[in-house]
């Protein structure tokens, strides 16, 4: 196994334009607008359903659970930070109840828009709320669709489990790093 040490990744601020955006109603749930992070000429995108901690109740700067598995499994599998964009389903953190559908629906014409801008060669959708929002279909489920590529709007697409998952169930890692490899693999022959 390799040395693992985590690291912060480069936030990607939003553009100027969705800064303050206000369509879904997140904004009154007090949290601010990610648009990403990592490299945004990556030629890997992975999907997340939303941002998670960023910052502890201080306001320093901390590297979050699914960061950590994250940076792990691309460790791992001979991919680097260079190599990878995460972006999300919804750009706000949610920090209570709030209409998940509606607002889904709302917030994903902007990752179409990042999709569009940074042209990655191959997406990775990180569990079930970020595959069926992408999918658009609330009946596809990452453990019958993981280890092979789809196409969705021309784009080569694969699934995997969602970090944290792995991190409560650690019997999902093998497979959590075969879906890694997977897109490892095709990368490596682009």
């Amino acid at each position: 196994m390799h040395d693992f040490c985590p690291k912060i990744w480069q936030e990607d601020p939003a553009p100027e334009t969705e800064r303050n955006c206000q369509d879904c109603g997140l904004y009154k749930h007090g949290s601010r607008v990610i648009w990403g992070e990592g490299n945004p000429k990556a030629p890997i995108l992975v999907i997340l359903d939303n941002p998670g901690a960023r910052e502890d109740r201080d306001g320093n700067t901390i590297i979050c659970g699914t960061r950590q598995t994250l940076q792990r499994a691309i460790n791992q599998v001979g991919l680097t930070q260079e190599d990878i964009y995460v972006s999300y389903i919804l750009k706000r953190r949610p920090v209570r109840a709030y209409d998940k559908d509606k607002t889904r629906n709302i917030c994903i014409h902007h990752l179409y828009d990042q999709m569009h801008e940074q042209n990655p060669r191959l997406i990775l959708c990180l569990g079930n709320v970020a595959v069926q929002s992408f999918f658009q279909d609330k009946n596809v489920d990452v453990k019958y669709l993981r280890g092979a590529w789809h196409m969705i709007s021309g784009k080569k697409v694969t699934v995997a489990y969602h970090p944290l998952a792995v991190r409560r169930r650690p019997n999902l890692w093998e497979s959590f790093l075969e879906d890694w490899q997977l897109v490892s693999d095709l990368y490596n022959k682009l």
